[in-house]
């Protein structure tokens, strides 16, 4: 199974995280696409405003499975390796799951003021393309 994240590429914690993901994951699961790449959020029926209430995961294989905030950092987290434990444990305790939509919220509506903006827009090892769709970016069409 293959995911698309849309992250902010311009948020220095979004593209942090971004990294880490890079590097537990090394592209097998996972490619990204900055939200401000509006060719992308095209292509996927995603409206700028859209991006506004946060992060985006799309499943390549089945691309109505769609989750957005908060419920996309849970399905990233339950992707990786021992991230079922992680997020059986979080789901387990009560009044957590309200408590860091709450979090995630604020983070993202002061993300820059909190964690600074980036002057360019943060370069992804592992881009969404061709390849990463499934299909072959260098393969010509019949």
């Amino acid at each position: 199974m293959r995911y698309l994240v849309i992250f902010d590429g311009l948020c220095n914690l979004c593209a942090n995280g971004v990294k880490v993901l890079e590097h537990l994951d090394r592209g097998q699961r996972f490619c990204y696409a900055p939200m401000q790449d509006a060719s992308t959020l095209a292509e996927w029926g995603i409206q700028p405003a859209d991006v506004e209430l946060g992060m985006i995961l799309i499943d390549l294989e089945q691309s109505n499975q769609r989750w957005q905030g908060a419920a996309a950092a849970e399905q990233i987290a339950a992707l990786l390796p021992g991230g079922d434990l992680w997020l059986s444990l979080y789901r387990g305790i009560p009044g957590l799951k309200p408590l860091a939509n709450q979090g995630y919220a604020q983070i993202r509506d002061h993300r820059y003021k909190w964690f600074g903006r980036r002057d360019t827009l943060y370069p992804s090892a592992y881009p969404v393309c061709g390849r990463c769709q499934g299909r072959d970016p260098v393969a010509t069409p019949d």
